[in-house]
């Protein structure tokens, strides 16, 4: 289904601590993360069944993503996306595509600031 036609699921505004960067202070205190999620897929199956079995169940996928954030400390908010759309591409097969959204608000910047944000595009291969 080309890109365009796709449906989507966008579940925005996850928080959780985590304890990534670079810095001796981000692993040691940890600092909120924010994530927002696109998911692509033809939710027609679903809605015609109206079976939750067809499409991503989104309370689950939640506290999936806050976890993975919670867990596993590393450098760079880039790897922490890869990781989520990792993770969301192989629990829910139904899923064409997903785009991840890291927000990293609090990042040590020394200068003023409203926002960091990693965008990746992840596609089933």
């Amino acid at each position: 289904m080309a890109d365009a036609l796709r449906d989507r699921i966008r579940l925005t505004g996850l928080k959780a601590t985590g304890y990534h960067g670079v810095f001796d202070h981000e692993r040691r205190d940890g600092q909120e993360f924010t994530v927002d999620l696109v998911l692509h897929t033809d939710l027609r199956p679903a809605a015609a069944a109206d079976d939750l079995t067809l499409t991503a169940h989104y309370g689950e996928l939640a506290e999936q993503v806050c976890a993975i954030i919670a867990s596993d400390p590393v450098n760079l908010i880039e790897t922490l996306a890869e990781r989520i759309a990792t993770h969301v591409l192989d629990a829910f097969p139904m899923i064409d595509a997903v785009d991840v959204t890291v927000h990293k608000p609090h990042a040590p910047i020394p200068v003023p600031f409203g926002d960091v944000e990693i965008l990746i595009h992840r596609e089933r291969a």
